[in-house]
């Protein structure tokens, strides 16, 4: 069982990426998968999730209307597309997943984790 998060690099404020978990060994469609996010000093924060049939989703204040969560269980992959970046978005991303239908903020919800991306933002 494995998830693989990758897409993170760096770039200029305002700018966009889009991070891919790609999970592996796992019946995926049965899985909610949600994104945290921990940056330079601080705690690993919750970022975004969505339910395993893609009907419920959560988002951070922070990052409403400028993220994007989905998911391809034809693929097994989630996807958080980042837009309108900011510096203080700048932290390692790690997807997340858990064999319910939970959208919870809370990191212990989430019994896999994959290895962390990271994401730059220059300003």
């Amino acid at each position: 069982v494995q998830l693989q998060a990758s897409g993170g690099g760096l770039v200029q404020a305002g700018g966009f990426l889009s991070l891919s978990c790609a999970a592996s060994g796992l019946v995926f469609n049965r899985y909610s998968v949600a994104w945290f996010r921990q940056g330079p000093g601080t705690e690993r924060e919750f970022v975004a999730a969505l339910s395993w049939h893609g009907g419920r989703s959560n988002y951070r204040d922070s990052v409403k209307g400028r993220f994007t969560i989905s998911r391809d269980n034809a693929k097994n992959t989630a996807t958080l597309q980042m837009n309108s970046l900011q510096p203080e978005d700048t932290a390692v991303y790690y997807c997340a997943a858990d064999y319910s239908s939970t959208v919870s903020r809370r990191s212990y919800d989430y019994k896999l984790w994959g290895q962390g991306t990271l994401v730059t933002v220059s300003s």
